[in-house]
């Protein structure tokens, strides 16, 4: 089972917004936006610090801690 890196699904919800709306936000494919919801890809860096300022959250608060 691949480990769930990224929370953006998760403030995506908390900020009421949808998948699709992120995608027309960045110019990407929905179904780019998709795969990284369901971590099934990522996001690289650059692409991660624009998501944390559209969504207006640290970048931190879009991964996963790594520390239990």
């Amino acid at each position: 089972m691949a480990e769930d890196i990224n929370r953006i699904k998760v403030v995506l919800v908390e900020k009421k917004r949808t998948g699709k709306w992120l995608a027309e936000e960045l110019g990407k494919d929905p179904a780019t936006v998709s795969k990284w919801c369901t971590n099934t890809s990522q996001p690289d860096l650059p692409t991660l610090t624009k998501i944390a300022n559209i969504l207006d959250v640290d970048i931190k608060d879009l991964l996963n801690s790594t520390k239990q």
